[in-house]
C-alpha cells in the first residue's frame, strides 16, 4: 500500500467513524422523544484498487446510518385519553397541512383549535367514520380524527337487538283481533316497549306485541306510543312495522323473521335484530334491548379501544361511536424513508402504504393513555460513542503517520 493509499484508508476511516458518531449523537438527543427510532450505523469495506492475485489491495470503509424502524420502544402511561401507543406491529396514519400522507409510531395527540387530534410535530391523526359500509384500503380514503368537545350531538337509531322468551302454551289470537287491524278490541299475547331515537335525538318509544296465531308462529307489530289511544288500541296511525316470526318444534329457535326494519318517525330505518328470540315451554321473558342512537347531549370526553374506535362520551353519560383508527404498514418497513417529527414516508423500495384495523390479523392494538417511548438506550449509545472515538483516533494516528512516511519522501536527493 503506497503513502497516497494510507491517507485515503485513513480519511475514510475517519469519515465512517464521524458518521457512527453522528448516530450516537442523534440518539443521545432524542433519548426522551416519544416514537423515536434509533439510529445504527452500517459499515462496509470498500476496495480502491484490486491487482487480481489475491496480494496487497488498496481499501478503506464505507458506512451509513440506517433508522430501526421496526424496533418497538418501552411503554409509558399517561392520563389523556389521547396519547395513544401501539402493542405490535403497524403505524398510525398522519397527514400534513398540505394533505399529504405519513406513517408514525408517535402516538401523543391533541385537539386542536378545529378540534382535530394533532400531534407534536404537526401531523393530523387520519381515520374514517365507524358507520361507514367498508374500511377504506390506502389513505387516500381517510379523514382527519375530530373532536367536538362541548358541542351537542344526536345520533338517530339505526340498529339494535332484542332477546325474549315467547311462552309455547301461549293461547291463539284470532285473525280478526290481531294488533297489526289496529281495531279498539285488539288484543295480543304479550308486549314490550323499546325507546329509540330520531334525527333530532328526540326519543321515540316503540310498543312492540307479540301474538301467537298458530303453532310455532307469531305476529309482531310495533307501533309509535305517542300515537295510542289512552295508552292503548286503537292507534292513530298504523303499525310501523308487521310481521311473522316462526319457530322450531324442536328446539324452539326462530326459524324466520328474525330481523325486523322498522322507519322510525322523523328519524332513520332501525334494522332490529330477533334472532335471539326463542318459543319455550317457560314463560315470558324479555332481556334488556340493545339500541344505538343517542339523546342531543354535549361531548365531554372520549374512550379509544383496542381496535381503534374512538367514541365520543357524552354528558348523560352514553357513548357514541364516531371513528375507526386504522392501522398502516408497508411490505418493507426498513426502507422507509424517515422524516422529522418521527414520521416516515413511502418509496419505491418499501411498497404503497396499506390499511388495516387495530388489533386484528397482523396489526397490533391501540393502547390509549399510553405512549411509546424512544428506543435509544443511553448506556448503549455511550459506549457506542467511546468505540467510535477511539477509532477515529486510531485512523488519525494512521494519517499522521502517512504524513511523515511522506514529508520523509519529499526529502530523498
Amino acid at each position: 500500500m503506497t503513502a497516497s493509499a494510507l491517507f485515503n484508508t485513513s480519511v475514510m476511516g475517519m469519515s465512517a467513524q464521524t458518521t457512527a458518531l453522528s448516530a450516537v449523537a442523534e440518539n443521545i438527543s432524542n433519548s426522551s422523544t416519544v416514537g423515536y427510532k434509533e439510529a445504527t450505523t452500517h459499515f462496509q469495506t470498500l476496495l480502491t484498487s484490486f491487482n487480481g492475485g489475491g496480494g496487497d489491495v488498496d481499501g478503506g470503509v464505507s458506512a451509513s446510518n440506517v433508522i430501526e424502524v421496526t424496533k418497538s420502544g418501552t411503554t409509558l402511561t399517561t392520563t389523556s385519553a389521547t396519547d395513544l401507543a401501539i402493542q405490535g406491529d403497524g403505524f398510525f396514519v398522519v397527514s400534513d397541512a398540505a394533505g399529504n400522507s405519513y406513517l408514525t409510531r408517535a402516538g401523543s395527540f391533541l385537539p386542536d383549535s378545529q378540534g382535530r387530534l394533532v400531534n407534536t410535530a404537526g401531523y393530523y391523526l387520519m381515520g374514517y367514520s365507524s358507520s361507514a359500509a367498508s374500511a377504506p384500503t390506502d389513505p387516500s380514503g381517510l379523514t382527519a380524527v375530530a373532536i367536538p368537545y362541548g358541542k351537542e350531538i344526536a345520533t338517530a337509531s339505526t340498529e339494535g337487538s332484542l332477546t325474549a322468551n315467547l311462552p309455547s302454551t301461549a293461547s291463539t289470537i284470532a285473525a280478526a283481533d290481531l294488533p297489526s287491524a289496529n281495531s279498539a278490541s285488539a288484543t295480543y299475547s304479550k308486549k314490550t316497549s323499546v325507546t329509540a331515537y330520531d334525527n333530532l335525538g328526540n326519543a321515540v318509544t316503540l310498543d312492540v306485541y307479540f301474538s301467537k296465531t298458530s303453532s310455532n308462529e307469531w305476529e309482531m307489530s310495533v307501533f309509535d306510543a305517542s300515537t295510542a289511544t289512552d295508552g292503548g288500541f286503537p292507534y292513530s296511525s298504523g303499525a310501523l312495522v308487521t310481521q311473522t316470526l316462526n319457530f322450531s318444534a324442536t328446539d324452539g329457535s326462530i326459524t324466520g323473521g328474525s330481523s325486523a326494519s322498522i322507519a322510525v318517525p322523523n328519524g332513520s330505518t332501525l334494522t332490529l335484530d330477533l334472532s335471539g328470540i326463542t318459543q319455550l315451554g317457560s314463560s315470558y321473558s324479555v332481556s334488556n334491548p340493545t339500541i344505538n342512537g343517542n339523546a342531543a347531549s354535549q361531548v365531554s370526553s372520549v374512550s379509544i379501544a383496542k381496535d381503534g374506535t374512538l367514541s365520543y362520551v357524552l354528558g348523560n353519560g352514553q357513548s357514541v361511536s364516531a371513528y375507526k383508527i386504522p392501522l398502516g404498514t408497508v411490505a418493507s418497513p426498513t426502507n422507509l424513508q424517515a422524516l422529522s417529527g418521527n414520521t416516515f414516508a413511502v418509496t419505491k423500495e418499501s411498497g404503497a402504504a396499506y390499511l388495516g384495523d387495530a388489533n386484528s390479523g397482523s396489526m397490533g392494538a391501540i393502547a390509549s393513555d399510553q405512549l411509546e417511548g424512544s428506543t435509544v438506550d443511553l448506556a448503549t449509545q455511550l459506549s457506542n460513542m467511546i468505540v467510535a472515538q477511539r477509532s477515529f483516533s486510531a485512523n488519525s494516528q494512521v494519517f499522521q503517520v502517512a504524513s511523515e512516511v511522506m514529508q520523509v519522501l519529499n526529502n530523498l536527493k
